[in-house]
Parts: C-alpha cells; structure tokens; sequence
C-alpha cells in the first residue's frame, strides 16, 4: 500500500519501491531500521544469485540497443515512409492503432515481446498520424498477457499447466490437465473483455479518464520523405529474427518440448542473435558504419538503466511481500463459510489485489492456484471455471499495477511516461475488471 501511495504522490517509480522495500524489511526485521536498510541492499545482490532474473534484465537492456539501433540506422523512417505509400488505409489514426493490435494478437510467444513489438513497429505510424503515446503503451499492454494467456503455447501455458498437473498429481482435482487448461479458456472473462474493449477503443474513438489529455509526439524526419528508402525490411527483419528465436530457445532449452522451455534463457539469447543479425545486416550494406553501430548499442543500454532499476526494486518487492505472507493471509481472510456461487468471484478478487500488490501475474498463479484449486475441489465447483478465475485475476491485477514488467515493457515500448502510462490505462482496465467480476458471478450461479 505504501508503495502504491508514494508512486501516486511522487510519480518516482523506483522510490516508491524503495519506500514499500524498506517499510517491508522493517517489519521483517523487527522494525530495526539498521537491519532493514542492509536487507534491502544485500537483497538486491542476492537477486543476481537466480539466473533467469539476470537474463531478464540483460534482456531489458539489450532490447533498448535494438530499439536504438533501428532509429539510429533509418530502419524506423524507411518503415514508415514504406507504409505511407503502400497502404493509405494503414497510413491512418486508425490503422495505426489497429497495426498494434494486429501484432500484439499474432505475436503470442512471449508477452514482453509481443509488447515490445507492437510498440516499436507501430510507434512511429502512430506519431505520424497523432495517436498519443499513453494510448499506444494501452493497446500494446492489452494485448500482452491477454493474448498469452488466451492461446497459451508460450511460457504461460507451462506454467499453469505445471501448476494444474501438480494439483492433480498431489490429488487435489482430478482430470487431465491439457482439457482442463483449454477448458478454462472461455471463461478466462478479463482477457476477453480488455481484447473487446481494446477493438471499441480503436473503432469507435472512446478516451476514457487522463487518456482524453494525452498529448500526441509530433513525428518528424531529418529528411524529407523522397529522399528516404521506402523499404519494410531493415525494420521488420531484424524483429522477425527475435520472435522466431523465441519459439527455437523454447524449443532447445525444453529439449524438444516447446512447453518445458525456459522463457527467460530464450528472449536472453534471441536479443543478442538479434544484435549480431543487426550487425551483419547493416555493417556490409552500409546502413551503419562499425563505430555508429557500437554508439547505438551503448546508448540503448543506458536508456534502459531506469527499466532495469524499476524491474530488480519490483522482483525485490515480490520476495518481501511474499516473505511477509501477504498473499496467503488475503487468500485466507475469505476461505470461511462463504456461497460457493461467489466463491469464482472472490478468487478473481482476490488473485486481482494479489496481484495489483505484488506487480506479477506469474507470481499470483504460483500463489493463488494451489489455493483456488483446493477451494474449488472441497466446495465442488466447476474446476476450469476456478482456473480462469485465478488467470483473470492475476492479468487484472498484474495490468493495473505501476510495478507490473508487462506494464513497465510496454511504456517502454511506446516510449511513454511509465506513470502515465498507468495513470491513462488504468479506466479501462477498471472497466474490464468490473465486467469479468459481473461474469464470473454469473458464471458461479450457473456452474453451482
């Protein structure tokens, strides 16, 4: 709550963790303040102990070489100088918008990537045509996680399929997982709902809160546009070549299964095979000299320091909550005697403040799932209506929390004030949360 707090009063990000870590270890600590001070600090070292956080972050930094690197070389102008020509339909406020939504449904490997290439592909065509950053970073957080967890051949299928086959193993439930995740599918009411409303968005103009007072980034080109190459392809090779090594790295790591892959290992490894492409792309077709591609590398990687502190202080605030028992006592606070009609409703509320609290959906699956899955068998409920519940109100939370990486990525991404970016998103993902709440109501009342 303190964190929350200061990220509203003080719009800093990184002292708002700071000031929610601290208070943390405070308590943690016997309300020591020595003590609490060098727990923050060794617990931001010992975090560089997992391997899969260091890769996150070495990923977060690689890809702002990228981004620079497709600036810096003309890659993005030329893009959008191709599409101006191409298609005067695409060439649109519209079409722009809807170029973002396109690849955030299609690029459903990895929700950072699928953020992360919506945003750069579609950002300069949004500048050009006067849609506000903040709306972009909307279209791209929303069709992030959603979709990942909607079509879940990716990382997030094997983690809730790892999550449902140990319920199943320790006998909590009983079924096959695979049925049981694709079951819960058409209930999983919040990913659906914040796809629809995203559609609304784009057709039919509708800016909800601060959104209306976004100002647009007013595109410009050091040339004018007949001097420029029309071509897609320094753009989109280079970003074609991370996705496809997405699926590969989960397919190598998961020793031929796709589902069993490490998603950390395999965004770490498709940034750098996309740099040295970049490389071996620009240097000998002379897009970029040798020396201007090394002073765009190293540039991009400053850029995403303050990403990178946002992300290590918002893991560190994951392990504190969860050292604090957090979670488990807002799950026990409403496993009483409680209607088994609501019972879907409260486990959606409840992964929802979860995590809105801790910033990870993956985090609030891991917690919440065993839980919900226990509740769901002892009060025999509709099991994939319990699993959606938990998916639903992991993304909610997750898609409306300043600490959130999918939140962070896509503001990124778009290259939008992060606080912002919060601050414009957060009506809509309210609108979507209180119509999944309404469904899963519904939902309980015709499964019991």
């Amino acid at each position: 709550m303190l964190t929350i707090i200061l990220a509203i009063i003080t719009k800093d990000v990184i002292v708002s963790l700071m000031g929610g870590i601290f208070a943390g270890f405070l308590v943690l600590n016997g309300y020591n303040p020595i003590d609490a001070f060098i727990a923050l600090f060794d617990g931001i070292i010992s975090l560089f102990s997992e391997a899969w956080i260091t890769k996150t972050l070495l990923f977060i930094v690689m890809v702002g070489s990228i981004i620079r690197l497709l600036t810096l070389s003309g890659a993005v102008d030329s893009f959008v100088v191709y599409l101006s020509q191409r298609s005067k339909k695409i060439d649109s406020p519209k079409g722009a918008m809807l170029l973002a939504y396109i690849i955030g449904v299609v690029i459903f490997i990895e929700s950072s990537i699928t953020a992360l290439v919506a945003g750069t592909v579609a950002k300069p065509l949004c500048d050009k045509n006067g849609v506000s950053r903040e709306k972009l970073a909307y279209i791209c957080d929303s069709t992030s996680a959603p979709i990942c967890s909607l079509i879940p051949l990716n990382a997030w299928g094997a983690l809730l399929l790892g999550l449902i086959v140990t319920a199943i193993d320790s006998q909590v439930i009983s079924g096959d997982g695979v049925s049981l995740l694709i079951s819960s599918i058409p209930y999983n009411f919040y990913s659906l709902f914040t796809l629809a409303i995203v559609l609304a968005v784009i057709f039919l103009n509708i800016n909800m809160g601060p959104i209306k007072d976004a100002i647009p980034v007013p595109y410009t080109v050091q040339e004018s546009e007949t001097k420029i190459e029309a071509t897609p392809y320094r753009m989109l090779l280079p970003i074609l070549v991370m996705v496809m090594m997405v699926p590969v790295g989960l397919y190598l790591t998961g020793e031929g299964d796709i589902f069993k892959g490490s998603g950390s290992t395999s965004v770490y490894y498709a940034v750098i095979i996309t740099l040295l492409f970049i490389y071996l792309y620009y240097v000998p077709t002379k897009t970029l000299t040798h020396k201007n591609y090394f002073i765009g590398l190293y540039e991009g990687i400053g850029d995403m320091i303050p990403v990178g502190l946002i992300m290590v202080f918002a893991l560190l605030i994951g392990n504190v909550i969860s050292d604090l028992g957090t979670a488990k006592y807002l799950a026990y606070l409403l496993t009483g005697n409680i209607s088994p009609l609501l019972i879907p409703l409260l486990i959606f509320l409840v992964a929802s403040i979860t995590a809105f609290s801790t910033g990870t959906s993956w985090g609030t699956f891991s917690i919440m799932m065993p839980i919900a899955l226990a509740l769901g068998a002892t009060m025999e409920l509709h099991i994939p209506l319990v699993i959606a519940a938990v998916i639903s109100g992991g993304i909610f939370g997750d898609h409306s929390s300043p600490i959130s990486d999918t939140t962070i990525i896509s503001s990124m991404a778009a290259g939008c004030d992060h606080v912002e970016h919060v601050r414009t998103q957060l009506p809509y993902a309210l609108l979507g949360g209180l119509l999944a709440s309404g469904a899963f109501l519904l939902a309980g009342w015709f499964t019991v």
